[in-house]
């Protein structure tokens, strides 16, 4: 069983889950028990979707992680490729099939479409820098808004999940430059118009995701108390958005933790709707 958790990376999968109830709990505030039907068939399309994503992965990078990750299931030998993409095509039904039962046309839509990109980019637009780019920052943002159309409020988390989706882009982006040496296979956006211009485009990522933080308080939708945790989280990105230019490695890192205290403002905001 120990060889199939590490196939699937179970700790994301739990992560996955644990942001869509996130962005529930944003969407409902503390009514969210009402809506335990939703929550349980989220649950399962999310779990599911990162559980056929990391295995799609682990199949199609079954060669480079002979050398990269020579621990995992299927370079190790514990599984066999042919049963790691089964597996994959299992759980990608597995969702699609759970969100029929989710009770709007909009949450399956996102579901539907979380699969397609997740599928073009790990067969394809993971080698073509920014789409691949996007496509993570995407998958991101679509999260929260799950989130939110499972309950039927995806109004509530729509400036949740536009923060991060460009929060995620100006990260990836920002890798991308600390890895420009070690990416031979890949056609990157720093690659492509140098590192510079790559850096001044994931700062304006970060900028623009720091301008629509203020949204959900301009709004209403959440008080004082979430401000004041957003702006700990804003000044981060601010932070990274100039580090980076110095030393990509802790920009995108400090970014990681600016991610992590949005989060947070977002939970504080939740709990005192």
């Amino acid at each position: 069983m120990n060889r199939f958790a590490q196939l699937i990376r179970i700790g994301n999968c739990v992560m996955g889950v644990v942001g869509l109830l996130l962005a529930v709990l944003i969407a409902t505030g503390t009514s969210l028990l009402d809506f335990w039907y939703d929550i349980v068939v989220g649950a399962v399309v999310v779990f599911s979707f990162v559980a056929a994503g990391n295995s799609l992965n682990d199949y199609l990078d079954r060669e480079v992680d002979k050398v990269a990750h020579p621990e995992r299931p299927l370079p190790s030998g514990m599984i066999r490729p042919r049963t790691a993409l089964w597996i994959a095509v299992a759980f990608f039904v597995v969702s699609l099939g759970a969100s029929l039962f989710l009770r709007n046309l909009e949450s399956i839509a996102i579901v539907l479409a979380a699969i397609v990109v997740m599928v073009l980019y790990e067969v394809k637009t993971k080698a073509m820098g920014l789409v691949g780019n996007l496509s993570i920052a995407f998958l991101t943002g679509g999260l929260f808004l799950l989130g939110g159309a499972i309950v039927g409020h995806m109004e509530r988390t729509v400036a949740m999940a536009a923060m991060a989706f460009l929060a995620t882009l100006g990260r990836e982006i920002i890798k991308d430059i600390q890895d420009m040496e070690g990416d031979f296979d890949r056609v990157t956006l720093p690659k492509r118009i140098g590192r510079r211009n790559a850096g001044i485009i994931g700062s304006a990522a970060f900028l623009v995701a720091v301008g629509l933080s203020f949204v959900p308080y301009l709004e209403g939708v959440f008080g004082v108390e979430y401000l004041a945790a957003v702006g700990v989280a804003d000044a981060i990105f601010i932070y990274s958005s100039i580090v980076h230019f110095q030393n990509p490695k802790k920009g995108q890192t400090w970014a990681k933790y600016g991610m992590l205290v949005a989060l947070l403002a977002f939970l504080i905001g939740g709990l005192t709707l």
